[in-house]
C-alpha cells in the first residue's frame, strides 16, 4: 500500500519515475495525484481542444474516413495523408512519412487513436505529422474490443503492449464515459501519466483529510481521498464537478497558507516606531506643496502614518494608476521616518528609473533635500543615489553618506542589495514596481537594518491589480489603492493605426508629432526591440542570422536604432530626435534623459526603458510602433508617460495586425479605455492565468491548475480567512501536517517565489 508522501521511484520504479521528475518535478504520490487532467473526452470525440496551440502534444480518437498515398517531393518514399473523423466540424489531417509501412494498418474505416504534435499549416487548418497510433478493434455494436494483439506504432503501441502484458490497463478503458487527458510532453505523454496514476491509486491507503469536517460540511466539499480518485477516474460528470470544487479550495488554501505564514513572520518582527511630528521635515514639506492632495492621497498617507507609528514593521502595497500620485505619498512616508532619526532606502528596477526618482525627489524637496549644502533648510535631509555604474569616487561618497547616517534617503537599483552597502539606521524600505523584484531581494535589503529590528516596507506598483490577484499573490501585504488622478492631469486619447490597411495614417502620425513640437511640446516613439545585433543575437525573429541559417518568412518588427535613423533623416528631420535604450552606457542614458527633461530633445525614440517612472510633463504624444508586440498592461504603462502636464495626451498604436484577429481586438480594447483595472482583467484573461502566476520556471506546469483568479473570489476569501486562523494558532503548521503537505504539493514554493517576481 502507499501514502501521499511515498516516493514515486520506490512505488513505480526508477524507469517510470525519472521522466516524471524531469518533466514535471514530481517526486511523491501527492505530486502525481495533484497533476490533474486538463480535460476529459469520450470514445469518438477529440481528446483535445477544437483549436489546439501550435506545438501542443495532443491525442485524438476517431474513424479514418480517407487515405491517400502521395510521392514525396525531395526524397524517395511516399506520404500517407489521412482524414480522421473525431466528431468535430471537420476531419483532422494526419500525415505519415513512412506511408508504405503504415498504410496496411491505417485504412479507411478503422477506428484509431493518434498522438502527436500540432502543426498549423493554414490559418484555418492544422494537422498531426507522423503521430504515434493505435488501431482500436471494434465489436459489432461499435464498442471497443479488448486487444488480443497490438497493432500500431510509437509510444501508444508500447503503452498498449505493456498494459496487455501486465494485465493492467486494457483497451476497454477507452469505453469509459470520461477519459482523462493530462498536461503532457513529447517524452511523457498523457497515457504514460494515466498508467502511473492508475497504478498509484490501486495501491493508495486511506487518506486523513487535512480539512476540518465542519468546514467540509459547511462548504459541501467531498473528502480529499474521494476527490483525488474521481478527478482522475470519474464515472459521471457530477464526479468531475465535485472533485474540482474540493481541489480548487485546496489550491486556494495552499496559496493562502504560504502568504499567511509570511504575514505572520512579518508581524512577529520588531520595528522602531516612527510617530508623526508636527515640527519636522514631513510637516515642513506639507506646508510647501504647491497643490492640494487628493482625498485618496490624504487617506493613504494617514494609513501609512498609522502603520509607521507601530512597533512592528509595516508591510504594505501601494497601488495606483499611472500618474495617481504614488511618489508624493511614498515621499511623505519616508520623511516621517527621517523625522524619527532613521534612514530610508528606495529600490528601483532600472538605473534610468533610479536616476529619475533622484531628480524628482530632489526637485520636490527643494532646500529640504540639500542637507550639508549652502542654503539648506533647518530640517533638511540629504538624498543620495547609488547605482552599479557610478564612478568609484561618486559611489564611495554616496556609500559614506549612507553608513554615517548623513543621507536620510538613499535611492538605488539592485546595487543597494550588495554587501558593500551599509546603513547607519535603516528604518524603511520602499520598493518601486514591486513585480520586478523577488521576495529574497526585498528581504536582503531589509536585513540591513540594525540587529533585532526590521525596517518598515512599502512596495509600489503602477500596474493595477484586481482584488482576487492581490489576495492570491500579495496576500501577505496590506493594500492601499489610489484611484483618483491628481488635479492637473490631462486626458489621454488613444488611437489604433492599422499600417497595412491605411499606410497614409502612419505619415499622419509623424505630422501630429511635428504639430506638437511646433506648439512647444515633446513626443515619444517607442519600439519593441533595440536593433543592431539585438543583444548578441537574442533579439528575436528579426535579429541578424548566421549565413547558414535559413531565411524564415514571418512578421518583422521595427528596431529603435533603425526607426531613429529613419525619422531623423526623414519625416522628423526638422526637429531634434534622441535615442534611448538599455544598451547605452549609463552616463549616455542619463545625458539623453536629462536632455529630454530639459527640452533639448523634441522626440525621444526609445524602447520600454521609459515604461515606468519617467516623468516629463511637456511630453504629449506617444507613437508605439508594432503595438501588437506589447501586452495590454505594458501599453497602459507606456502611455502613462504622456498627459502628465496641462496639455492632453495622444497615444497612437501602429500595428500590422489584421483587422479581425485577437491582436487587433486587444489594441482596440486598450484604445477604448484608460481604466487600468479593467485592462488588467482583460490582460489576465488573454494571457491565461497560469502564465500570469508563473508557469513553472521550467515551463512545464502551471502553479494554479483549477483555481481561477478572476472567477473564484468567494473561494479565495474563504481560504484566506481559514489560512490566517490556522497560522495564527499554529505557525509553521506543526499541528497540521496534512495542510503542510498539501501546501507544498499543490503549490510549489519555488513557483510562489517566481510569482512574486513575475
Amino acid at each position: 500500500m502507499a501514502t501521499l508522501s511515498d516516493r514515486l521511484d520506490h512505488l513505480l520504479g526508477v524507469k517510470a519515475a525519472e521522466p516524471l521528475a524531469d518533466a514535471f518535478d514530481m517526486h511523491t504520490v501527492e505530486d502525481l495525484l495533484r497533476h490533474y487532467p486538463l480535460r476529459y473526452a469520450t470514445q469518438g470525440q477529440p481528446l483535445t481542444q477544437e483549436q489546439p496551440e501550435e506545438g501542443a502534444h495532443i491525442t485524438v480518437i476517431g474513424r479514418v474516413t480517407k487515405t491517400e498515398l502521395r510521392p514525396m517531393k525531395n526524397r524517395r518514399g511516399r506520404l500517407l495523408k489521412v482524414a480522421l473523423d473525431t466528431g468535430s466540424d471537420a476531419p483532422i489531417d494526419i500525415t505519415f512519412f513512412n506511408g508504405d509501412k503504415v498504410s496496411y494498418l491505417v485504412r479507411e474505416g478503422v477506428r484509431a487513436m493518434m498522438s502527436g504534435t500540432v502543426h498549423w499549416w493554414r490559418p484555418d487548418r492544422w494537422n498531426l505529422s507522423h503521430p504515434d497510433y493505435l488501431i482500436l478493434p471494434e465489436k459489432e455494436d461499435g464498442s471497443i474490443e479488448n486487444l488480443t494483439s497490438v497493432r500500431g506504432g510509437g509510444a501508444l503501441r508500447g503503452l498498449a503492449q505493456s498494459a496487455k502484458d501486465k494485465g493492467g490497463v486494457d483497451i476497454s478503458f477507452f469505453e469509459r464515459e470520461y477519459i482523462p487527458v493530462y498536461p503532457a510532453t513529447a517524452k511523457v505523454q498523457s497515457w504514460d501519466l494515466l498508467a502511473c496514476v492508475r497504478q498509484v491509486l490501486d495501491q493508495l491507503d486511506p487518506i486523513d483529510d487535512p480539512l476540518p469536517s465542519a468546514l467540509r460540511e459547511d462548504r459541501a466539499l467531498m473528502k480529499v481521498s474521494d476527490a483525488l480518485r474521481l478527478i482522475h477516474l470519474p464515472e459521471r460528470k457530477s464526479d468531475i464537478e465535485q472533485a474540482r470544487e474540493r481541489l480548487r479550495f485546496d489550491e486556494a488554501l495552499a496559496l493562502q497558507l504560504v502568504l499567511a505564514e509570511r504575514r505572520h513572520d512579518a508581524q512577529a518582527r520588531v520595528a522602531r516606531p516612527c510617530p508623526p511630528r508636527s515640527d519636522g521635515i514631513a510637516a515642513a514639506f506639507d506646508t510647501r506643496l504647491p497643490f492640494e492632495l487628493t482625498e485618496g492621497q490624504q487617506q493613504v498617507i494617514s494609513e501609512i502614518s498609522d502603520d509607521l507609528a507601530r512597533s512592528h514593521p509595516m508591510h504594505r502595497l501601494l497601488q495606483g494608476e499611472v500618474g495617481s500620485g504614488k511618489t508624493i505619498v511614498a515621499l511623505h512616508a519616508m520623511l516621517q521616518v527621517v523625522d524619527a532619526g532613521q534612514q530610508c532606502a528606495l529600490l528601483a528596477p532600472t538605473e534610468v528609473l533610479a536616476a529619475q526618482h533622484y531628480r524628482s525627489l530632489r526637485a520636490m524637496l527643494g532646500d529640504l533635500g540639500t542637507a550639508g549644502e549652502l542654503g539648506a533648510a533647518d530640517q533638511a535631509t540629504k538624498v543620495v543615489l547609488v547605482t552599479g555604474s557610478m564612478t568609484a569616487a561618486a559611489k564611495k561618497a554616496a556609500l559614506l553618506d549612507a553608513v554615517t547616517g548623513e543621507a536620510g534617503i538613499v535611492i538605488g537599483t539592485h546595487a543597494l542589495i550588495q554587501d558593500a552597502v551599509e546603513f547607519f539606521d535603516l528604518g524603511m524600505v520602499v520598493v518601486d514596481e514591486q513585480h520586478r523584484f523577488g521576495v529574497e531581494q526585498r528581504d536582503a535589503l531589509r536585513a540591513k537594518a540594525k540587529a533585532g529590528t526590521s525596517p518598515h516596507l512599502l512596495v509600489m506598483t503602477a500596474t493595477p491589480i484586481p482584488r482576487t490577484i492581490a489576495m492570491t499573490t500579495l496576500g501577505d501585504l496590506e493594500t492601499s489603492t489610489l484611484t483618483q488622478l491628481p488635479r492637473g492631469r490631462s486626458p489621454i486619447v488613444s488611437k489604433v493605426v492599422p499600417r497595412k490597411q491605411h499606410p497614409n495614417w502612419v505619415d499622419r502620425a509623424w505630422e501630429r508629432i511635428l504639430e506638437e513640437v511646433a506648439a512647444g511640446r515633446q513626443a515619444y516613439v517607442v519600439c519593441s526591440r533595440i536593433g543592431d545585433d539585438e543583444e548578441n543575437g537574442k533579439g528575436g525573429r528579426n535579429s541578424k542570422k548566421s549565413k547558414s541559417a535559413p531565411e524564415k518568412e514571418g512578421p518583422t518588427t521595427a528596431a529603435a536604432v533603425e526607426v531613429f535613423d529613419l525619422l531623423r533623416t526623414g519625416p522628423l528631420a526638422s526637429v531634434r530626435v534622441g535615442l534611448l535604450h538599455g544598451r547605452l552606457p549609463t552616463d549616455e542614458k542619463d545625458q539623453v534623459m536629462r536632455a529630454f527633461n530639459d527640452g533639448d530633445i523634441d522626440v525621444l525614440v526609445c524602447t520600454t526603458v521609459v515604461e515606468v517612472g519617467v516623468d516629463v510633463p511637456n511630453a504629449t504624444v506617444m507613437v508605439i510602433v508594432d503595438a501588437d508586440r506589447f501586452g495590454v498592461s505594458q501599453l497602459h504603462q507606456l502611455r502613462g508617460r504622456i498627459g502628465r502636464g496641462k496639455h492632453p495626451g495622444l497615444c497612437l498604436l501602429i500595428t500590422d495586425a489584421g483587422p479581425t484577429g485577437t491582436a487587433m481586438a486587444r489594441l482596440d480594447a486598450v484604445a477604448a479605455t484608460t481604466d487600468g483595472f479593467e485592462l488588467a482583467v482583460l490582460d489576465l484573461r488573454q494571457r491565461r492565468e497560469g502564465d500570469v502566476l508563473g508557469a513553472a520556471q521550467s515551463g512545464t506546469a502551471r502553479t494554479l491548475r483549477l483555481l481561477s483568479l478572476l472567477d473564484d473570489l468567494e473561494v479565495i476569501t474563504a481560504a484566506q480567512e481559514l489560512a490566517r486562523q490556522v497560522v495564527e494558532s499554529d505557525p509553521g503548521l506543526h499541528q497540521h501536517p496534512g495542510l503542510a503537505s498539501m501546501m507544498h504539493a499543490a503549490v510549489d514554493s519555488e513557483r510562489i517565489e517566481y510569482l512574486a517576481k513575475s
